[in-house]
């Protein structure tokens, strides 16, 4: 058997990997790649610990769609629910299986007891500090819609969780992008991941600025924003929605930014985070970009099988 490699982080791409996955996610979405079925035979494992609907039905049909056999695991069917560490039940996972995609409300250390063994790729669907292959949909959609991604300008609104944390290490990467975060005091991306895509952003010639206010939105070209309320987590305080309620995703936000299109990684709770009127409008490229998750996630996992 070859070896497998990890998507955990995105920190665990080169460049070059970055970008191969969102070429070729690119390419899988425009009809420009020649069905080879690159997993054909290979069994992928599907763990959820929690609810989803595009990363899940992404990678089913990706790894269906490429040759793939599927086995699903539910929150409570392995036996690290009586005490099995996670390594152990990675190591003999990777006896079986050539891929196991995974969400979880825990850490990233869960994910990487998992990745011990290079026999099976393991690929992060979302953890509580990163969701890096919404970020490689994200770049993905902004490809397919702008032709690049270099240049690009991203407000970012809401909450500072894994999608902004994911958002930042990669949209850093490329060259001349601007991300504007703006998020409530107490609720922001956390320092570690700022820290990280300073660096990148020093070497590409990039910017990443966080703010906690909404006073001199600067001209962007995307605004993104996510729901308030991330999945398997709270709020500390019982007045939070007092705190978001300017972050909202409204049309005078998209008025004062002159943004072009606006992206959301769904769930919407419309009112909420974002308005219908945002949402269904003229500008909106939310739901093509749900349908690039399927399309990036072919890409992912046709490059853990390289």
């Amino acid at each position: 058997m070859s070896k497998r490699r990890h998507l955990i982080s995105i920190d665990d791409l080169t460049d070059e990997d970055l970008r191969w996955i969102v070429h070729r996610g690119t390419k899988y979405g425009e009809g420009g790649v020649v069905d080879t079925q690159p997993l054909n035979g290979d069994l992928v494992g599907l763990l959820f610990r929690d609810t989803s609907t595009r990363t899940r039905t992404a990678f089913s049909a990706a790894a269906l769609r490429l040759g793939g056999r599927l086995i699903t695991y539910g929150p409570q069917d392995l036996q690290e629910n009586t005490g099995e560490t996670a390594a152990d039940t990675g190591e003999v996972l990777s006896r079986m299986l050539d891929v196991l995609v995974v969400r979880t409300a825990s850490g990233d250390s869960e994910l990487r007891a998992y990745a011990t063994s290079r026999r099976m790729a393991v690929v992060n669907a979302m953890s509580a500090a990163e969701h890096p292959t919404q970020a490689l949909t994200d770049l993905t959609t902004l490809t397919r819609h702008f032709g690049a991604v270099e240049g690009l300008r991203v407000l970012y609104l809401g909450e500072g969780n894994n999608t902004a944390s994911a958002l930042c290490l990669a949209l850093s990467r490329f060259a001349d992008t601007e991300l504007h975060l703006r998020t409530p005091a107490g609720f922001g991306v956390d320092a570690s991941f700022l820290e990280r895509a300073a660096v990148s952003a020093r070497a590409a010639g990039s910017r990443v600025v966080q703010r906690h206010d909404m006073d001199d939105l600067p001209e962007v070209d995307v605004v993104y924003t996510t729901r308030w309320q991330t999945t398997g987590t709270t709020k500390p305080v019982a007045h939070w929605r007092d705190l978001f309620a300017p972050f909202q995703a409204d049309q005078s936000v998209l008025d004062r930014s002159a943004a072009r299109v606006f992206l959301h990684d769904l769930p919407a709770h419309r009112g909420e985070e974002v308005t219908s009127e945002v949402l269904d409008g003229p500008r909106s490229i939310a739901f093509e970009q749900a349908e690039n998750k399927y399309h990036s996630a072919r890409a992912v996992l046709e490059w853990c099988s390289m």
